[in-house]
């Protein structure tokens, strides 16, 4: 009880009024405190129109559209995103044809290749991708998958010599290495070349390596910083086939590999990764999601079935079910688990390890929620009543170190505002991770508290970053990142907006309107998924579902009915509108997602934030 009302007592911040823009709706403050705002200006919705008479596209998309800022011109790409089209000559970023080269002699030497991968999904399926390459080409390359608890983030010395005991000659790191200048000056001296393929911040100063591919380098113009760490490495790739063509290692036999045929590795890479659909990325998922419905890839189909996903994956699904089930071997299990499933050809075996990977991933959700109680109670602590503060740093000892990116992302939803959560060791030292919100670069401020001593290494990019440090320093970095980070945080949270992109009645929400929007998918970062209004809708139904959720229904004033959820929302300020209004009229907004359930589809409202109408006549604008 207690907490709930401290959680009602705690209000967003109020956006100020943008006079010149009218709200949607006349919404000025919804349910989470926020003033809603139609997606598309004046500019807009003439491109909308425009979009509409050149292409027929039915206007609710040309919308959607319209509002991801697509020119007239690139309206047939953004709907059909084409590799084709949209890959670059890979030697357009910095070293690639170096890195290319170095690859291609170690194939054609028959070298021992060592792969050093990350413990995520981006790492597990960059080392997957390389290693069904290098497999193809004849040689069977070692895979190190570094334990996220006793080894920590990319290449450490001891594992470096380890390979190079095992008779590596070339070391490949995938999805780290960038900042591994110690490691990686140690596997030169052990007489390894080492080529990284990374997309990480980098520091003031880069390793010395045979290559560094990296497009987010200083010198790198290839304009390929949004890839994730599997796209890089598909891109790599690209440039090795086209070294070994050139070289007449393919033939008869030896066929050159289809890299097409492995595209669900880097859509999972990918979307797992929060990395922005937009231009390569967006034909990476397109393509890759319709390469999953094929069911053709041993791996990726055990992970599906074992997840439960029934009708065709979506970008969400790959993000929430099949994602978190891969992370769940690095979170807290075996590390090296999601690369062996990605590589296994015998179904058995792969029904196998994905089922070890459900659990763990149980298991994973279990730890998390309970350090997730403890955190969201620390944070409500430290913000008080007036709810001030501009970042949330949380810490306990007892927390697993595999779980707190997931629980400082939780805090980030809750409160709003950049969040850190941090296990303490028994030994005195705390690994940590923190979410940012748009508008605030987490990881520069992260590197700057290294440069003050604060914290004993730190990296990230800036919506997330990673932490270490001394317990005792632990006041010291809640007072510098706070003091850090106050006036960017102020500034992203006083605009606290939701953008509709257009406005239906229940009659509409069709599981023909769902297809429709579909169309300017694969949604996720940088593409977010369209947020559609039904303005004065009758609340005939609302009942607790779950864990937490709401099942909903709403009627439109012709007497049409439309099946909703929220998720996640009671004890929340969304909930407590809802359950308060029932019988009541409410402008809603949501998402549309289909229901397939025993093959029927049926189309479902997923609400995201109502507001009570004005007593006065109200204009969709």
């Amino acid at each position: 009880g207690q907490r709930r009302r401290m959680l009602r007592l705690m209000s967003p911040p109020i956006a100020l009024p943008t006079e010149s823009v009218p709200a949607f709706l006349g919404v000025t403050r919804s349910a989470t405190g926020r003033r809603w705002r139609d997606r598309l200006d004046a500019r807009g919705a003439a491109r909308a129109l425009a979009i509409v008479q050149r292409y027929q596209l039915p206007e609710m998309l040309a919308r959607v559209v319209a509002g991801r800022d697509v020119e007239l011109d690139a309206v047939p790409d953004f709907l059909d995103p084409t590799i084709r089209k949209l890959l670059p000559d890979p030697h357009t970023v910095t070293e690639m044809e170096a890195a290319a080269k170095r690859l291609a002699d170690a194939v054609m030497r028959g070298e021992q290749i060592a792969i050093f991968g990350d413990y995520d999904v981006d790492g597990a399926t960059s080392a997957a991708l390389l290693a069904w390459h290098l497999r193809h080409c004849g040689l069977d390359p070692l895979i190190h998958i570094p334990d996220r608890i006793f080894e920590g983030y990319g290449p450490n010395v001891d594992a470096v010599r380890g390979l190079a005991e095992k008779g590596a000659k070339l070391l490949v790191t995938v999805d780290c290495g960038t900042t591994s200048l110690e490691p990686l000056a140690e596997a030169r001296r052990l007489g390894m070349a080492v080529v990284v393929i990374d997309h990480h911040q980098c520091g003031d100063e880069l390793p010395i390596v045979d290559a560094l591919v990296n497009p987010n380098r200083p010198d790198d113009l290839s304009g390929l910083g949004h890839l994730a760490a599997v796209g890089l490495v598909f891109v790599t790739l690209v440039a090795v086939n086209r070294e070994l063509r050139q070289r007449g290692f393919w033939n008869a036999e030896r066929p050159e590999p289809n890299l097409l045929d492995m595209l669900h590795h880097v859509a999972l890479g990918t979307v797992a990764d929060v990395a922005p659909l937009i231009g390569l990325n967006r034909a990476f998922v397109a393509k890759g999601l319709i390469a999953m419905r094929r069911r053709d890839h041993v791996g990726h189909t055990a992970l599906m079935d074992v997840a439960r996903l029934n009708g065709p994956p979506e970008a969400w699904h790959l993000g929430f079910m099949l994602g978190p089930r891969i992370n769940a071997g690095g979170r807290i299990g075996r590390a090296d688990l999601g690369v062996r499933l990605l590589l296994e050809h015998d179904v058995s075996e792969a029904a196998k390890i994905a089922a070890e990977l459900d659990r763990l991933n149980t298991e994973r959700r279990e730890i998390e929620q309970m350090a997730e109680a403890q955190a969201e109670a620390e944070a409500l602590a430290s913000l008080g009543l007036e709810d001030k503060g501009a970042v949330i740093v949380t810490a306990s000892e007892g927390w697993h170190p595999g779980v707190v990116g997931l629980v400082a992302s939780r805090l980030k939803e809750k409160f709003g505002r950049p969040a850190f959560a941090i296990a303490l060791e028994p030994g005195g030292l705390g690994t940590g991770s923190g979410r940012s919100i748009p508008g605030v670069d987490l990881g520069k401020a992260v590197r700057q508290a290294v440069n003050e001593g604060i914290l004993v290494k730190g990296g990230g990019h800036a919506m997330a970053a990673g932490v270490t440090l001394r317990k005792d320093k632990l006041a010291a970095f809640r007072g510098y990142i706070e003091a850090a980070l106050a006036t960017e945080v102020a500034q992203a949270r006083h605009v606290n907006e939701l953008f509709i992109d257009g406005a239906v009645s229940a009659r509409g929400v069709t599981t023909q309107l769902a297809a429709t929007l579909n169309r300017a998918g694969p949604f996720g970062s940088a593409n977010p998924e369209p947020v559609i209004a039904l303005p004065s809708h009758e609340l005939v139904y609302a009942e607790e579902v779950g864990q937490a959720h709401l099942r909903l229904r709403f009627k439109s004033g012709d007497g049409a009915m439309v099946n909703g959820i929220a998720f996640r929302v009671l004890g929340q300020k969304l909930g407590q509108a809802l359950t308060e209004n029932r019988g009541q009229q409410l402008h809603v907004a949501g998402c549309l997602a289909v229901d397939r359930w025993q093959g029927a589809e049926r189309v479902q409202f997923r609400v995201i934030d109502v507001a009570v109408p004005d007593p006065g006549p109200n204009m969709i604008r």
